[in-house]
């Protein structure tokens, strides 16, 4: 698979310096947590799951979780289980080539090996687990990913999920954080990215946030989240990826400030009636959202609608001037030193820079290069058009 594969050969030439590389199931686990970008949950009593696996991938989505915790009602359980084995072995069966990297989210430990054992000799068209809830009392996920790996020989992935009351609680958070820490380092092979539940963790205080603030303006959850990239996403090899918290809207309403997204870049590319469907759709909150999860250091989202994966996909892809940035001063970090940028609007200090240069690569492996001149918004009128 491969993102933005949809699109045809000409327009990816059009958009692209350097093409998004092919990956799948068996890649480096280094780029498919990179690679995951958008993932889309979906409720595993969808009624006809497989086929809406399949519509969204062809539409671009590479990663989907099979949800069987919050999205389920605790008394549709074990029929959701059942069928989401079933629709999945119809995958597998019909459908493997076409399938996106899937994970199921499970509500206990022992899930995993009933879900492996349904599929039997279908367990391959799954990439692993999400685990909810995620605290150093959490180890038996993670002995029950290890051991279905052991004995199916796949290579199945875990993605715990930190939304607990004791992450958030800031008397709690350092210790609990310090012990996922360790946990998590004794499982380092099992581990693929590690999601930010955001939604719970606003639950610990009563919050949802509005359509138009950022999770980074509510305050309490925000400086968790900065804990969290702390503590688990550091670069000096003890850190795993971490991805963005999920966006919760998507329905017009009424709007009480001006939206997030200027004008000028879209009267620049003629794009005015998609920067108006953007903000209809509340579109321009997750963007300004996606920048600060970059910023902030985390890769990829959860989203819960299909709308948001095209935001998603186009700010992952690496800018020109990034690619730039990132080429030079990986050129010069063996000898050290500081030169202006290629573009003239910065200093590229070699060693302090490269840990970042070295992630953009990664990066760029995923989501490809854009060519100069060409932006975000081209990326999403594109992918607007071949919707």
């Amino acid at each position: 698979m491969r993102h933005f594969a949809f699109l045809d050969e000409q327009q990816r030439e059009q958009l692209f310096h350097v093409q998004p590389a092919e990956f799948d199931r068996s890649s480096d686990p280094a780029l498919l947590a990179v690679a995951l970008g958008a993932t889309l949950y979906a409720p595993a009593d969808r009624p006809h799951l497989c086929d809406d696996i399949l519509r969204r991938a062809a539409l671009g989505v590479r990663s989907m979780v099979v949800c069987l915790e919050d999205a389920v009602a605790d008394a549709d359980v074990e029929t959701a289980q059942a069928h989401a084995v079933a629709e999945l072995r119809r995958l597998r069966a019909e459908h493997e080539t076409e399938a996106p990297l899937l994970f199921v989210r499970v509500r206990r430990a022992g899930q995993i090996p009933e879900i492996v054992a349904g599929l039997g000799e279908h367990a391959g068209i799954l990439s692993g687990f999400v685990l909810p809830k995620f605290t150093e009392d959490s180890g038996a996920y993670l002995d029950a990913v290890a051991e279905a790996r052991a004995a199916t020989g796949l290579r199945l992935m875990a993605m715990p999920v930190i939304e607990s009351p004791e992450v958030v609680h800031r008397e709690t958070r350092a210790d609990a954080l310090t012990a996922i820490a360790r946990l998590l380092d004794k499982h380092r092979d099992d581990v693929l990215a590690v999601r930010i539940g955001a939604t719970d963790l606003c639950s610990a205080f009563g919050i949802r946030r509005d359509r138009e603030l950022t999770i980074y303006d509510v305050l309490p959850v925000a400086s968790a989240i900065a804990d969290i990239v702390n503590v688990l996403g550091r670069t000096d090899g003890s850190g795993f990826v971490i991805t963005g918290p999920v966006w919760e809207y998507f329905s017009p309403s009424e709007r009480m400030f001006r939206p997030l997204l200027r004008q000028t870049p879209f009267v620049e590319h003629d794009a005015r009636a998609l920067r108006q469907e953007l903000v209809t759709r509340d579109v321009d909150g997750l963007i300004r959202e996606l920048v600060l999860d970059r910023a902030s250091g985390l890769t990829g989202k959860t989203v819960i609608h299909p709308s948001h994966v095209s935001a998603v996909h186009a700010l992952s892809v690496v800018s020109h001037e990034e690619w730039s940035d990132a080429s030079d001063v990986l050129g010069t970090s063996a000898r050290g030193g500081v030169a202006a940028s290629g573009y003239g609007n910065k200093m590229n200090e070699s060693k302090p820079h490269t840990s970042w240069a070295l992630r953009t690569v990664r990066r760029a492996e995923a989501f490809g290069v854009s060519a100069p001149g060409v932006s975000f918004i081209d990326l999403l009128a594109a992918q607007a058009a071949a919707a």
